[in-house]
């Protein structure tokens, strides 16, 4: 990636999207520090691959909807006295089960929103003194398609409502964070499920999708080559913006005109 050595961290890093990131950038070069909540012997195994690459990586269990659990970690990268100059955003949790918002438990409302608004809030405001004290930084967060937009997602009121409120953060950090030479993007990937999330794209490039315009499924490869091209030293003029990674998918638009008008028959 660059001739001076990065450290990434990168939350929910066990499994899915997350280990295909961590992956590319190590092969870039990287230190890693992966993160992750249940996934202990994915993340352990995952950390031995990535030093038999020759990278140091360390291994930290917190949960980021949790912001005692964002602060002991890092603590704990503190304590090991290198802090990341890559954090990459990339746990939160998501019920894939549709359902209309007064549906949803207290419990719920909140565990979505700590995990997608909140708790990255918080993991980059304990993270950045240390990346302007270097004057260098890269900050991903994750969106969805089309997330900049802000318009109506059924069934889907607190993730959306968390996610556009990161798009707010997201172009306000990049403004404030810039003459620190630290930049702040939003990846916003489309409907890449199970283990497309660690495939390459050759591994899928063959396979029809009929629910994306591109006409195959999105895969893991998708989203980690535009992360590590975000964090690139010549990518410096790129900041506080959204991109979409969805091979054209708008996942918002298809359920919005399948709904039912006033009035019609069921």
């Amino acid at each position: 990636m660059d001739k001076e050595r990065r450290t990434a961290l990168i939350t929910g890093s066990a499994k899915g999207l997350g280990k295909m990131t961590a992956l590319t950038l190590a092969e870039s070069g990287c230190d890693i520090i992966l993160n992750y909540v249940h996934s202990e012997q994915e993340a352990k195994e995952l950390m031995r691959e990535l030093q038999g690459m020759g990278v140091r990586c360390a291994c930290i269990q917190a949960d980021i909807s949790r912001p005692d659990d964002v602060k002991r970690m890092v603590h704990t990268i503190k304590t090991d006295a290198v802090m990341p100059d890559i954090v990459v955003n990339n746990a939160g949790p998501f019920i894939r089960e549709r359902r209309e918002f007064v549906d949803y438990t207290e419990e719920e409302i909140f565990y979505i929103v700590n995990g997608n608004l909140t708790g990255v809030m918080l993991l980059d405001h304990l993270l950045l003194p240390a990346m302007r004290e270097r004057g260098w930084g890269r900050v991903i967060h994750y969106g969805f398609g089309h997330a900049a937009e802000a318009r109506a997602w059924p069934h889907r009121a607190v993730y959306a409502a968390a996610k556009v409120g990161l798009v707010s953060f997201t172009k306000t950090l990049a403004v404030e964070e810039a003459p620190h030479g630290i930049t702040v993007n939003m990846v916003c990937p489309g409907d890449i499920r199970g283990m497309d999330k660690e495939r390459t794209i050759a591994e899928v490039a063959h396979r029809a999708d009929a629910e994306s315009p591109r006409g195959r499924p999105g895969s893991g490869e998708d989203i980690a080559r535009v992360i590590h091209f975000l964090c690139e030293e010549k990518s410096d003029f790129i900041t506080g913006n959204m991109i979409d990674v969805s091979g054209g998918l708008d996942p918002i638009r298809a359920i919005i005109e399948k709904k039912p008008s006033l009035g019609s028959k069921r």
